[in-house]
């Protein structure tokens, strides 16, 4: 037992004159870690075993221990107050994060296609089409707020006073009364997803056209001799070889997204206001419950099932990009 401490003690110590230099470099980072994600991220641990409302805020970590109770509020018991709208914020973030990343990678993609082609005042179009991604997340939803109010929102002048969609989509239900798109019903889903994907699409834009240029011609000149057609060329050399790119930004746009907060929040009256049973996201669902509702063990509480939901989407992705990679 005790040569096999020494072999142990031995080995630790030559590997460290080993990478010594290494190790001295590291561990500012690693000492930078400790102090602003692992601390913090156990404090919130030991924050959700707490009941820290507004009555025991004051006594902090020291606020009285009730174990797992506030997990079991959350995903068990229906009378919880957390629990209210719970479920509701957990498929509005599906839908959300889903829709949201396919949609600015689809629009990315297709925008990245036609900036890759040689054209007069391509230079200028890509400094425009970076306009959305420059606007502050609060400012979008500010502005969208606005846009889609009922009478005086831009949205409903351009539908309903203008294009007139009620005459020419009538047969799906459509009437001639301008809707409501902030009051919590499907459409408010659709709503905070528009601006999203309007905001966000010139990232993808631009990673996809940074790979689309690194693809070498000579590939698509061969596909032209061979007879191949767009689709052709676009399913077999373009998309394949996208593929780390692809895998990089669904991975960015999955996180970025099930994290959204900052639109919703200044949408629905600069975080006053209730989004409803479609309008809420889990971020929102834990601000409220966190700092409306004075309720903060509930709120580390979900903050930490959330965070061990996407490690385990990102165990999957990173199976997926270890797929993409031996491909």
């Amino acid at each position: 037992m005790g040569k096999t401490r020494k072999k142990i003690a031995d080995s630790i110590i030559e590997t460290y004159r080993k990478y010594r230099l290494a190790y001295i470099f590291i561990t500012p980072a690693v000492c930078c870690l400790i102090l602003l994600h692992l601390l913090p991220l156990l404090q919130g641990i030991w924050m959700s075993l707490l009941q820290m409302d507004q009555f025991t805020i004051s006594e902090y970590l020291g606020a009285p221990f009730v174990g797992l109770k506030n997990y079991y509020d959350i995903l068990f018991n229906p009378a919880s107050p957390v629990r209210l709208g719970f479920l509701s914020a957990v498929r509005n973030t599906i839908l959300y994060a889903a829709i949201v990343t396919f949609g600015t990678l689809g629009i990315g993609m297709v925008v990245a296609q036609m900036l890759n082609r040689q054209f007069k005042g391509r230079n200028i179009l890509r400094g425009l089409f970076l306009f959305p991604w420059i606007v502050p997340t609060f400012v979008v939803g500010m502005l969208w707020g606005f846009m889609w109010q009922k009478e005086t929102g831009i949205i409903n002048i351009i539908l309903y006073d203008i294009l007139q969609i009620h005459t020419w989509l009538g047969w799906l239900g459509v009437t001639a009364e301008k809707p409501f798109w902030l009051m919590g019903d499907p459409k408010t889903l659709a709503a905070i997803i528009i601006p999203t994907i309007w905001r966000g699409w010139p990232h993808p834009m631009l990673m996809l056209l940074a790979g689309l240029q690194g693809i070498p011609h000579d590939y698509y000149e061969a596909a032209d001799i061979d007879g191949a057609n767009g689709w052709s060329k676009f399913w077999y050399i373009t998309f394949p070889l996208l593929k780390p790119v692809w895998a990089i930004l669904l991975l960015f746009g999955l996180i970025f997204n099930v994290y959204a907060f900052n639109i919703v929040y200044m949408m629905f009256g600069n975080g006053a206001g209730f989004p409803g049973e479609w309008g809420d996201l889990l971020m929102t669902n834990i601000f409220r419950n966190s700092f409306q509702r004075w309720d903060f063990g509930s709120g580390a509480a979900l903050s930490f099932i959330l965070m061990v939901v996407m490690m385990i989407v990102l165990n999957f992705w990173y199976k997926f990009y270890k797929g993409v990679e031996e491909g």
